[in-house]
């Protein structure tokens, strides 16, 4: 049986992950590889691992039990906020967790305890993204009721930023989170050893010497998964960007009309898409769909081909400019961050991850190392 598959370039998301790595060891910031983009896939975890990341983030209870029924051995940061209801679990499987509600501490506390265990807590701060965390001028209440609590550790503060709101990394903001720091252990009497204050989209910040020395530790995902950060996704010099790769097939191959013929409606998605009028083209239907992949999140290898659209199981393509094609032939796409994460989330998409070396870096779109 074919069916649409994900190639996996192992030595390429190494060479990624090192370059991001040497680049925040010079700052003197530890990372923890993001995993939730792949679902928690063992042979990219692995990958990360060599490229030097001190750690494994990810978001999901489940992608961790799988990392370790795979023996990837390593410390692991639950990055989404623990639910209530799981706190056992999470203290189970997770070294580190990142915290912004008392009544989980409280949970956690208790579930590890019972397992007689403390369990380390990053406790967030909202900065302005207005996703996860505490106020700021709630932090050193919450963090002074965090430390009656005997089962939980308050490692360090944390923040996120340009995922929600899209605010963009500052030295501003990242000083912000250095006061906060200083404020907290100097009314509470304590030491922070973790101030985690970056993601991919703070990858310029670090380089360009702006981030406060304090901040101490990133999660960093989309730049060794794709090679690029994320305030403006630009390729990051000495990363490779397809070190992943969607494989469909060309399931009809016709010379169509490039406009719909009729009256028009709503299509299966509630949408009313727009078509250019291109006269005859030649369109190529491939086996893959909205239903596995974020279609607006591709783009064709071959820049001849242009994605018209999709349905829930089909994906259209001009290929009027490609050349020679035939029913059976594959057609290459390179995934943005969406269109990863649900091609590896579905389960009609197969994932072949490789090694077997690759051309030396500075020969791919990201240009030379620093």
């Amino acid at each position: 049986m074919t069916r649409p598959y994900l190639t996996i370039d192992l030595d390429k998301i190494e060479q990624n992950a090192r370059v991001i790595v040497d680049l925040c060891a010079r700052h003197g910031i530890a990372v923890t590889g993001v995993t939730k983009g792949v679902c928690g896939h063992p042979d990219v975890a692995n990958a990360m691992l060599r490229g030097g990341v001190s750690a494994i983030g990810e978001s999901h209870i489940e992608n961790i039990r799988r990392l370790k029924s795979a023996g990837v051995e390593t410390p692991y940061l639950l990055l989404r906020l623990p639910p209530l209801s799981e706190v056992d679990q999470v203290v189970e499987v997770a070294d580190v967790s990142l915290n912004s509600e008392l009544a989980v501490l409280a949970g956690l506390a208790q579930a590890a305890e019972r397992r007689g265990r403390v369990h380390d807590v990053i406790v967030m701060v909202d900065l302005g993204d207005l996703r996860e965390g505490v106020w700021p001028g709630d932090l050193v209440p919450f963090v002074r009721e965090a430390l009656r609590l005997r089962g939980v550790r308050i490692s360090g503060i944390g923040t996120n930023l340009a995922c929600f709101g899209a605010v963009a990394p500052s030295a501003e903001n990242m000083n912000r989170l250095v006061d906060l720091a200083d404020e907290t252990e100097r009314t509470l009497g304590i030491t922070l050893d973790c101030i985690s204050g970056a993601n991919s989209s703070g990858i310029e910040l670090i380089a360009s010497g702006r981030m406060p020395k304090r901040v101490n530790h990133a999660r960093i995902g989309e730049a060794i998964l794709l090679g690029r950060e994320t305030v403006h996704r630009h390729p990051w010099p000495g990363t490779f960007q397809d070190a992943f790769q969607l494989h469909a097939e060309v399931l009809e191959l016709r010379k169509k009309p490039s406009l719909p013929i009729g009256e028009r409606c709503e299509d299966a998605f509630g949408k009313y898409p727009a078509f250019a009028d291109r006269g005859d083209v030649w369109r190529a239907l491939l086996d893959i769909g909205r239903e596995d992949v974020d279609i607006d999140g591709l783009i064709a290898v071959d820049s001849r081909i242009a994605i018209l659209g999709g349905s829930s199981d089909y994906l259209v393509v001009d290929v009027t400019a490609a050349g020679h094609l035939h029913v059976g032939d594959e057609i290459a796409f390179s995934p943005k961050y969406g269109a990863l994460l649900a091609a590896m989330t579905s389960e009609y998409v197969e994932k072949r991850p490789r090694r077997g070396g690759f051309a030396k870096a500075g020969s791919n779109p990201g240009g030379a190392l620093h």
